[in-house]
């Protein structure tokens, strides 16, 4: 329970009326009751709040407050960050308990950091170093030699393979897996698909073989402040390690393959593909569903509109859109070419007609 003036002070925002008025939880200003902090970030919500029944409420700037029927108000100059910071301060967690739980399984040789939980049938193998303040939840499991920082959250049934080194402050949404070995394989003799990369086309007279996996002799490293979505699966190195530099947020379903390099403060979403070995800068957003074929480059600033398949390098700064993923402009203008092909046939049948007669 926080008073209106408290969540103010957190915020570093003006407040208005009623400072002492209390809230338990915030909510869509449609279905807020007068307990809770109605969050109206804009104009558009201004009929909610008067559907509502909410006495507070986050709103824009210059928001008649008075007269859609509120008690107290708190200004938010930049709403999606005003509202952030009023879910950090609101967010109940999990309830995972303090404390190592009886089912959990900890190898002697594990060392555990000051004040730590880890909850019901977690595993935590040799060797492993996991810092103070860590939440380990239900069914992890922690493999052979990883590092995990200080104040990492590792949801439910989320594991890390061994020799994993991972930085402060991670956070793991249920089901990630970091350490899987790499889809690397090859052909005693040259494969169909070798030659299908060097001639765009032709497999030549390739027979068909038998893979062979390649083991991953490498392992993941992850730099502080990353977090990654449910299901997310992360890649070994080859020889190398795969790496996710600080800051960086992988959404749901992401998948990282062996050797690739994520840059710092990278945005990846929902499930984005990466292929081996590729090479992301610093600050790099792609959208949903985005593909990224092997060895290739993203420069630092680029973006990519949801769905696009990248499958050449992309320079610094680019917004790329489509399949192949092009400038954005020009996919635009590709875009806008293709919805008029109806019409340029219809007028080059009936330029044909004319030229016959």
């Amino acid at each position: 329970m926080y008073s209106i003036r408290q969540i103010a002070e957190a915020l570093g925002a003006e407040a208005q009326g009623d400072l002492d008025l209390t809230i338990t939880r915030a909510a869509e200003p449609k279905e807020a009751d007068p307990q809770d902090l109605a969050i109206a970030t804009s104009e558009k919500y201004a009929e909610g709040l008067r559907e509502g029944r909410a006495e507070s409420a986050l709103v824009w700037e210059g928001a008649d407050w008075q007269a859609l029927g509120l008690k107290a108000v708190i200004f938010a100059t930049r709403p999606r960050m005003a509202m952030g910071q009023v879910t950090v301060l609101l967010d109940q967690g999990q309830g995972f308990e303090p404390g190592i739980h009886a089912t959990a399984v900890v190898d002697p040789t594990a060392e555990i950091g000051e004040g730590v939980s880890i909850g019901p049938l977690a595993i935590i193998a040799a060797g492993a170093r996991i810092g103070r303040g860590s939440v380990i939840g239900p069914h992890c499991y922690i493999g052979a030699d990883a590092t995990l920082g200080e104040d990492a959250f590792l949801r439910e049934m989320v594991s890390i393979g061994a020799r994993a080194k991972i930085g402060d402050r991670f956070k793991a949404q249920p089901g990630a897996r970091v350490g899987g070995d790499g889809f690397s394989y090859v052909t005693p003799e040259v494969s169909g698909v070798e030659n299908v990369r060097k001639t765009l086309g032709d497999q030549g007279d390739a027979k068909a073989q038998s893979w062979m996996r390649i083991h991953s002799l490498g392992a993941v490293t992850i730099g502080d402040d990353v977090e990654i979505g449910a299901n997310c699966t992360l890649d070994n190195g080859t020889i190398r390690d795969t790496v996710i530099g600080r800051g960086s947020k992988l959404d749901n379903q992401v998948h990282i393959g062996h050797n690739t390099r994520i840059g710092e403060d990278c945005l990846l979403c929902g499930q984005t593909g990466l292929s081996g070995s590729v090479d992301v800068g610093n600050n790099v957003v792609l959208g949903g569903q985005c593909g990224v074929a092997d060895n290739l480059f993203i420069g630092d600033g680029v973006i990519a509109a949801g769905s696009s398949k990248i499958l050449s390098n992309v320079p610094a700064g680019r917004v790329v859109m489509g399949y192949p993923a092009v400038k954005m402009e020009t996919h635009t203008e590709i875009y806008k070419a293709q919805r008029r092909l109806p019409r340029l046939m219809r007028d080059l049948d009936a330029l044909k007609k004319a030229v016959f007669k």
